[in-house]
């Protein structure tokens, strides 16, 4: 019997253990890529992302943070965009999926990362959150302003830390990151789109954060508000 409790006991502790990782591990990764520009030229991001809280067992954790640098080719800055971890979605933002160059202004397009960050960033159609570098800092902006000449995705999206770990070449070759791009399913990731259409946000539901939490919303876009309270009182 006090064998049997002591087995017990050892697989509690490792259940905890298990779970103790599950929910606290985080690590940073590091990555570059050759990023192909709209007039043909390339440049070099450089990546970083920061994994962290709770997932599943067998799966990676969610990204807390991420950032990407680069070097503006006529003057030469050193660029930095940061999207750091939200308190009101657990997570970070974004999947960037293209940055590009046009009349020296930078311009970073980014794919929201899971349905709480669709919601908070007004559910865009077509589904992109588009950043300018002006005034030496980054200002979102409607897609409109966006320069026609930039059509192409051209950083890995999906996944993109395990990715270019899988490569294994530093930077990940421009060539390559097209082909990746080539593959993904949705036409809005393979090429931008510039107008809007049914289906954008996939399976999201429309959702608005109040107090304590996300809420899910009636036909008219208005919400239980007393639902919540009580939710949030609890």
């Amino acid at each position: 019997m006090n064998g049997q409790n002591g087995m017990m006991k050892r697989i509690a502790k490792f259940t905890m253990l298990l779970m103790f990782g599950a929910s606290m591990n985080a690590c940073s990764t590091s990555w570059k890529e050759e990023v192909l520009l709209h007039n043909g030229g390339t440049i070099i991001a450089e990546r970083t992302a920061k994994r962290g809280g709770r997932h599943e067992i067998g799966q990676k954790p969610p990204f807390e943070s991420q950032q990407l640098e680069f070097v503006m080719p006529v003057t030469g800055e050193r660029v930095t965009w940061v999207d750091n971890y939200s308190e009101d979605i657990g997570t970070a933002s974004f999947l960037p999926m293209l940055l590009d160059i046009r009349q020296g202004v930078a311009y970073i397009v980014a794919n929201n990362m899971g349905c709480l960050s669709y919601n908070k960033w007004g559910r865009p159609n077509p589904p992109y959150v588009v950043f300018k570098y002006e005034g030496k800092e980054w200002k979102r902006v409607p897609l409109q302003e966006l320069p026609a000449e930039i059509t192409r995705p051209n950083l890995i999206q999906s996944e993109p830390d395990a990715t270019a770990e899988r490569i294994r070449k530093t930077p990940v070759p421009a060539e390559r990151i097209q082909e990746i791009i080539s593959e993904y399913r949705q036409p809005e990731f393979r090429t931008i789109l510039r107008e809007a259409y049914a289906g954008a946000g996939g399976s999201c539901e429309k959702m608005v954060h109040y107090k304590c939490g996300w809420f899910g919303t009636r036909p008219d876009g208005t919400f239980n508000k007393d639902f919540a309270d009580r939710m949030c009182n609890k």
